[in-house]
């Protein structure tokens, strides 16, 4: 930024991970790459190459310890199990294994030898379909530069240390910089990388920390002292904002502060719309410690199980027992409401290694994945469904088919479920008289078929993420075309209203469980097409409760009516809009 622009009010757009808004001057960090030195050993050097690598290790679980330790006493358990993770990648034999056979064969420094393998793991998991489980990539790289530091003998990044207030910009944060810095000081956190589910927005919103994430090359655009204000909501960084910004904010504080407040009385009451209609709103979870959120929020339940967390850092396939002992804790913690586990949507990319003999594919995420790939790994699925059919004892457990295209695998997969179900009934394996069974509507040929598909199940779930993408041939991971990525396109609204119609004629309750059921300024299209049931990220369920209670269902249809004569993205997100904004407008900030 230029001496004749410094004192400008410019603004910054990226992604609001943490609600709040902070003010200060920032301090910048740029990208520390270590600079890790490659150079030849002798044979007999391995062993002492082995021993300090060894020695780093320990240090570096120790550290890793320490700091969970600290979390936990801080701000509690269920964010100090983020380091689980860091714990597994440094006593992972796979890569200790792979590091000290290289180190055999290759005859490089470990140092080297250890960047390698651990760049290689990370770049795997990094391109995997889901940005929850990409973003664990960020745990090996954490872990690996800190067993890299330990090896060279290097004292932590220096920024860590600063004691006075600042909002703290950076190209990315880990898990472990989170964790380390000092929560006194920072007053907010901006970053160039990163999404909503990354470490760095999951910690901060644990701490009540105001974070952008996702800014691009902001570190490069910004200095040090700069002053800035930061709004981790709409994900805005204001640089030099004037006087009438600053009262501006002020105000849309104490709005906020109101909103916050009355959000949170509405935890014990249901989400009922204005003229009785009651829909079903459901918490996505990821992992087992995600169900405090679902309850502390006001949920009815989990409408979204995703268990593929249970093929994560392992060279094993995870058997029955341990998968039941999952599904059945989390089935007893939130009955009498609802479960429904998702069955493994797997893939080349989400294989451990070892686990399986796969191969390479040029587009996995419309390959060898989902259902697919469980009606041809039997065993894999049978282990699952078998595990699932058993917690079903204990909780109002329901199963649900990813990645469904047609009627062929959805009947296989039936197939496939009552051979586990007589398989238990002959071995005289205790399992629930009736459990509901669906299909995840997320392909468009599923949509069009839904008619047909409707007669085999109890109800749908439209992953309206993979959906939209599909149907707009979009992906919704590339920066380039993200605008084109569109909820609101006319196509993906009869689509959805297909889905709905078809569900209801055949006498079967249909939900949303992607990223459009937390989005309140589309509920009242979403309850004007019939949806049943929402299930969204367990924190976004008070804001989606009180828009639908805000609402009612008959000026909801009206708006669809509306939507389905025109023509553009933008009419119809204009229109939601302006239902929501005469509704609960304070909502939309």
């Amino acid at each position: 930024m230029s001496a004749d622009n410094a004192r400008q009010e410019v603004c910054f757009f990226g992604a609001g991970a943490s609600p709040g808004i902070a003010r200060g001057k920032i301090h910048v960090v740029r990208d520390e790459l270590d600079d890790v030195p490659r150079y030849r050993i002798a044979p007999s050097q391995i062993a002492d190459e082995i021993g300090r690598f060894e020695a780093a290790l320990i240090q570096t679980r120790m550290q890793i310890l320490k700091m969970q330790q600290r979390i936990a006493e801080s701000i509690g358990t269920k964010d100090a199990a983020i380091f689980d993770a860091h714990l597994l990648v440094v006593e992972d034999r796979t890569l200790i294994d792979e590091v000290l056979r290289k180190l055999e064969t290759d005859l490089w420094n470990v140092e080297w030898v250890f960047q390698e393998v651990a760049t290689r793991y990370a770049a795997t998991l990094s391109k995997i379909d889901d940005p929850y489980l990409r973003e664990r990539a960020v745990d090996i790289q954490d872990v690996s530069k800190r067993v890299i530091r330990n090896l060279q003998g290097k004292a932590p990044r220096a920024f860590l240390a600063l004691t006075e207030p600042h909002i703290l910009v950076a190209h990315n944060l880990t898990p472990s910089d989170t964790a380390s810095m000092n929560k006194k000081h920072v007053l907010g956190i901006a970053t160039d990388l990163g999404s909503r589910t990354s470490h760095a927005a999951i910690m901060a919103r644990s701490l009540n920390i105001p974070a952008i994430v996702g800014l691009h090359d902001i570190t490069a655009k910004l200095e040090t002292g700069q002053y800035v204000l930061l709004d981790g909501i709409d994900g805005v960084l204001i640089v030099n904002p004037t006087a009438e910004t600053l009262a501006k904010y002020a105000e849309i504080e104490s709005k906020r502060a109101k909103v916050v407040a009355q959000l949170k009385e509405l935890r014990e009451t249901t989400s009922t719309t204005r003229d009785g209609r009651h829909i079903v709103l459901s918490a996505n979870i990821e992992l087992p410690e995600d169900v405090e959120a679902v309850f502390a929020n006001g949920a009815e339940g989990i409408g979204l199980y995703r268990t593929e967390f249970l093929y994560l850092n392992r060279n094993t396939l995870p058997t029955e027992e341990e998968q039941y002992e999952t599904y059945r804790q989390v089935a007893e913690r939130v009955r009498p409401h609802p479960l429904i586990i998702r069955t493994f949507d797997l893939g080349g990319d989400k294989l451990a290694a070892g686990t399986v003999d796969i191969t390479d594919e040029l587009n996995p995420f419309l390959g060898w994945r989902a259902i697919r790939f469980c009606l041809e790994n039997i065993d894999i699925f049978k282990t699952q469904l078998s595990a699932i059919l058993r917690a079903s004892t204990v909780g109002n457990v329901k199963i649900m088919f990813p990645m469904i295209s047609g009627l062929d695998e959805l009947r296989r997969a039936i197939e496939v479920l009552a051979e586990c179900k007589e398989e238990l009934r002959k071995a005289e394996i205790d399992i629930a008289d009736k459990i509901e069974v669906g299909a995840m509507i997320e392909i468009p040929s599923a949509a069009i078929s839904a008619n047909v598909l409707a007669r085999e199940v109890d109800f749908f779930s439209i992953g309206t993420n993979d959906l939209i993408q599909y149907a707009l041939a979009v992906d919704r991971v590339n920066e380039k075309i993200a605008h084109l990525y569109e909820p609101t396109h006319p196509a993906v609204v009869r689509l959805l209203k297909m889905i709905a119609d078809a569900a209801h004629a055949n006498n079967i309750w249909v939900g949303v469980c992607g990223e459009m059921a937390g989005d309140i300024a589309l509920t009242p299209l979403l309850l004007g097409l019939g949806m049943d049931e929402l299930s969204t990220s367990a924190m976004l369920v008070p804001r989606v409760k009180r828009a639908v209670q805000s609402l009612a269902i008959p000026e909801c249809r009206e708006l669809v009516e509306e939507t389905l004569k025109l023509d553009t993205p933008s009419e119809i997100l204009a229109r939601c809009l302006e239902l929501a904004d005469k509704h609960y407008g304070d909502l939309l900030g």
